[in-house]
């Protein structure tokens, strides 16, 4: 226990953070107080750091070496800039910075921009909290070399996070190995110096006009602009809490959109996400309010955005539905969009992760268009050759390639919004779009098991265990063939997935998540019918639970 009460004075003299420094300071004295409870917390803020991988970084606020808070912040920041110098040694790189509504995302984009331009970068920062696709866009849009967004997306309210994003021939996107593993060794460099209150500021940085924000607006609204017939439209828009409406509000004034009902509860930005248990749109119950507000206004579909807004959710009425409103699967809206992309496109090819419905892979063939599955995430699926649409299940979407290379939850809404706006003016509704889509291409059906863990050992204990003793059968279905991706398949890079295939053409996907304590389950199944394709999928989820209860 010393070592980790060396390490938290160590850390108290280098904070410049009250409220962390008060925080650790009252846990010291518990743990020299002889409070075993106290011991162990302080064991976890300290006995390792978070990790900055592909994804950047993502914890839980607080102090610590293995929390997010301004001396790690600092440390990343400074790490960046380093990586980003030496890129460059001869130029002075570009690194814009924005950050969202969650607690102290304005702060720790406050300290990055500082440090940034301490280093000598050109450091400019957003002219407000702002969702993740302006940033994103900001990238490209003002050539520069690379971008951090503070944003922790739909993680729980006490979660923070730093996104990093490359220019230049990366084009926007977020990052990738060995990107990650370079930045990830110039931070631990930092840590190793012990001392971010050494580190040179400057509050000689730039803010981004508001013209920037101007042309995402334009771009985004020129996506989809509003067909004729549109008035009259009833919908409800929620921002669950998060950044999105001042941005979706200005767009759909661009777009010519009739303005939503919007759930006055959860239309201004709250870092506490005070209605909701989990500020999620897949979460259940987190769409109850705007359920509500439905109901109330007789609308003809529900939009909501995450926090940060860069995925997107639909709902739509559905009698057979407890409260009458059905949440769209991801892998619905996804599969809505890439129809509309694909209708439109002179080539290119349509791309979604690998977990994400093999039906994309349909609609790409039908059209005569390429095809991608990819590693999950937008860093892998932005980068698909030849990209005009990607998606994943997890509510991400990716309708704009050339102004975005990222999940944008604001243009895939409006490109929602062209697509049932237009269906509408014909007399027909969403429902009316998801059966037309199975009378073209089949019945495809999908389902996920996820199990939260509190122990990560866990997970990887039941991905061994999957390895050492695959799997002859999935329920009452044998298995065709397994696909170990820690190998490497079809051309893709190594990751921890294993791709189960079964005989009657359905499919099993076992992964850990990146960004949650979870492993997760995709089922995926295809029918001649909604109703023969829902009854394999009620199968194959229930020889799938068999499975997991098995290996653990």
């Amino acid at each position: 226990m010393s070592e980790y009460l060396a390490a938290a004075r160590a850390w108290l003299a280098q904070d410049p953070d009250a409220t962390t420094r008060d925080e650790l300071t009252a846990l010291i004295d518990r743990v020299e107080e002889g409070d075993a409870e106290a011991a162990a917390d302080l064991e976890d803020r300290f006995a390792t750091r978070l990790a900055f991988g592909t994804a950047g970084l993502r914890g839980t606020l607080g102090a610590g070496s293995n929390r997010m808070n301004r001396v790690l912040v600092a440390q990343a920041a400074a790490g960046f800039a380093a990586y980003l110098r030496e890129k460059q040694p001869d130029g002075t790189p570009t690194v814009v910075v924005g950050y969202d509504g969650r607690r102290n995302s304005d702060v720790f984009a406050r300290d990055s921009v500082e440090i940034f331009a301490g280093a000598g970068l050109r450091a400019i920062l957003l002219p407000r909290m702002l969702p993740t696709p302006v940033l994103a866009f900001a990238v490209r849009h003002l050539g520069a070399d690379a971008g951090v967004m503070v944003t922790a997306s739909h993680n729980p309210p006490d979660d923070n996070g730093y996104k990093v994003y490359l220019g230049g021939a990366d084009d926007g996107a977020q990052i990738v190995s060995p990107a990650d593993a370079e930045i990830a060794a110039h931070i631990q460099r930092v840590a190793d110096a012990g001392d971010v209150t050494v580190l040179p500021r400057s509050v000689g940085f730039e803010n981004a006009p508001e013209s920037l924000v101007e042309a995402y607006v334009a771009a985004t609204a020129a996506v989809a602009p509003a067909p004729a017939g549109v008035d009259g439209l009833r919908w409800v828009y929620t921002a669950m809490h998060g950044v999105g409406w001042e941005t979706v509000s200005r767009v759909l004034t661009e777009a010519g959109y009739p303005a939503p009902t919007v759930v006055e509860a959860q239309i201004h930005p709250d870092g506490r996400f005070p209605t909701v248990a989990f500020p999620n749109p897949e979460e259940p119950g987190a769409m109850d309010l705007a359920f509500e507000t439905a109901r109330s206004v007789d609308a003809e579909f529900v939009i909501a955005n995450d926090p940060d807004a860069d995925r997107l959710a639909v709902a739509i009425p559905d009698a057979d539905a407890d409260g009458g409103w059905r949440r769209l699967s991801g892998n619905e809206i996804g599969l809505l969009l890439g129809w509309r992309a694909a209708r439109s496109a002179s080539g290119g090819s349509l791309a979604c992760s690998l977990v994400s419905s093999p039906g994309l892979q349909a609609v790409a063939e039908h059209y005569g268009l390429d095809f991608h599955a990819t590693l999950t995430g937008f860093k892998w699926i932005s980068r698909a050759p030849g990209i005009v649409f990607g998606f994943e299940e997890a509510l991400g979407y990716l309708v704009n390639p050339e102004t975005v290379r990222d999940k944008d939850g604001i243009s895939a809404a409006v490109a929602f919004l062209g697509l049932v706006t237009a269906a509408r003016a014909e007399g027909r509704t969403v429902a009316d779009l998801l059966q037309e889509f199975r009378d073209t291409f089949g019945a495809f059906a999908s389902d996920q098991i996820s199990v939260r863990v509190t122990d990560l050992s866990e997970i990887g204990g039941i991905m061994a265990s999957l390895r050492a003793q695959p799997p002859s059968a999935v329920g009452e279905v044998a298995v065709s063939r397994i696909d170990d991706l820690l190998e490497g398949v079809d051309g893709l890079p190594p990751g921890d997935v294993l791709r189960i295939w079964l005989d009657d053409g359905s499919r099993l996907i076992v992964r850990p998540s990146g960004t949650e304590p979870k492993l997760k389950l995709y089922l995926d199944v295809r029918g001649s019918s909604a109703k023969k394709a829902n009854r394999r999928l009620a199968a194959l989820r229930a020889g799938a639970e068999e499975l997991l209860a098995a290996v653990r």
